[in-house]
């Protein structure tokens, strides 16, 4: 099975930052316009195996990669509040 440890991250700091962006409405829609934002601007970290995913998770775990996944997080968190679903990134659906 292929896994993107960087999604399992970027998920994490959604629940976790969700609150901290003001106008921002949660909705199952808004959370998936989050996270592909944001997995959309980081590097994927894929892996196969266990032994390969006890590597990544070492690495994801530096106070500088979690800082890289917030800001994006953060950012995708303020992109979705400026211009959520229905008009982010296509015309409204009818």
């Amino acid at each position: 099975m292929i896994v993107n440890i960087m999604e399992h991250h970027v998920s994490e700091a959604y629940d976790r930052l969700k609150r901290s962006m003001p106008g921002f409405v949660e909705s199952a829609e808004h959370r998936e316009d989050v996270i592909v934002f944001a997995l959309n601007r980081l590097p994927p970290r894929y892996v196969v195996t266990e032994a390969g995913k006890t590597v990544v998770e070492a690495g994801m775990e530096e106070a500088q990669q979690r800082t890289a996944i917030d800001v994006k997080v953060l950012d995708a968190l303020k992109q979705v509040t400026r211009s959520p679903r229905r008009t982010f990134g296509h015309p409204p659906e009818e």
